[in-house]
């Protein structure tokens, strides 16, 4: 995966841009929802994989300013070429790079009403062997550049009293999943960071939500090192995550799982974690 520097300036859209600094309260409801709407979105991850196609359907939907972030410029350029975006290359675990995109987000558009965080990278094997540079890059990557992006936008989403962040999760970090286990942990924390944001930013206007897909038939299993090798489940096309951000979008959703029927699992392992960890170390 490239690295690209942090972004310089936009590229593939043109025009002036207009800086406005929102005031508190001027956004026009206070439940989240807004980005229900349209405005300016941001997509990161968006270079392939989730996010792309959630750029694509977002452009759909129609009524979206959208600003794709990506590590991969050519990809990205290619992908925000396809949906009429700002395209801005930036590798988010470099020092500084959060603030930047902020900056540029807010030029572009005047404000953020969405946010979608779906950048991530994994990595296949037994904890034991595992390279801590690969450490370092899942958590860097799937958790801390979220974090720290989430932080420098939020305070503006806040002034305006509206918008929604829909953080891209995983099942595995609701269970836990064997060979998984940085990545799984990195989910988790996401998990975790993703309701108790909800529960800060109540009444402020500002909607969190939380979309946990299974196995998705992106390249993600490819640059992991390791296929995905399954029988069951089966591996969904990444239109259906695409379909599962709209709807949290659309209707202030607070978690969202993919297929619907994940949540089973999950809510096993918390009624009965006894059991749900012996049938994983049977079956998983």
């Amino acid at each position: 995966m490239s690295h690209a520097p942090p972004p310089a300036g936009p590229s593939n859209r043109t025009g002036p841009v207009t800086t406005s600094v929102p005031q508190p309260g001027s956004g026009p409801r206070p439940d989240g929802n807004r980005a229900g709407r349209g405005g300016t979105a941001l997509v990161t991850g968006a270079s392939s994989g989730i996010g792309a196609v959630v750029a694509r359907r977002l452009a759909a939907e129609g009524g979206w300013r959208l600003v794709l972030n990506g590590r991969d410029a050519t990809r990205l350029e290619q992908v925000a070429a396809q949906v009429d975006a700002l395209a801005v290359p930036a590798d988010l675990t470099r020092p500084g790079a959060d603030r930047l995109l902020t900056e540029l987000v807010l030029d572009h558009g005047g404000r953020l009403d969405l946010l979608v965080a779906s950048a991530g990278v994994g990595w296949a094997g037994d904890f034991a062997t595992m390279p801590q540079a690969r450490i370092d890059e899942i958590v860097g990557v799937d958790l801390l550049a979220t974090l720290h992006l989430v932080r420098a936008l939020l305070p503006h989403m806040v002034a305006a009293g509206s918008g929604r962040i829909v953080l891209i999760g995983s099942v595995a970090g609701s269970v836990g999943v064997r060979g998984e286990a940085v990545y799984s942990a990195a989910k988790a924390a996401l998990a975790a960071f993703a309701d108790a944001l909800r529960y800060e930013l109540r009444h402020t206007g500002v909607g969190v939500s939380h979309v946990i897909p299974g196995a998705v038939d992106t390249p993600f299993f490819e640059r992991r090192g390791a296929p995905y090798s399954r029988a069951w489940p089966r591996p969904v096309p990444p239109e259906r995550v695409a379909d599962a951000v709209w709807t949290a979008v659309r209707d202030g959703k607070d978690e969202v799982y993919v297929p619907g029927w994940l949540r089973c699992p999950a809510l096993v392992r918390g009624a009965a974690p006894g059991l749900y960890r012996r049938l994983a170390a049977r079956f998983g």
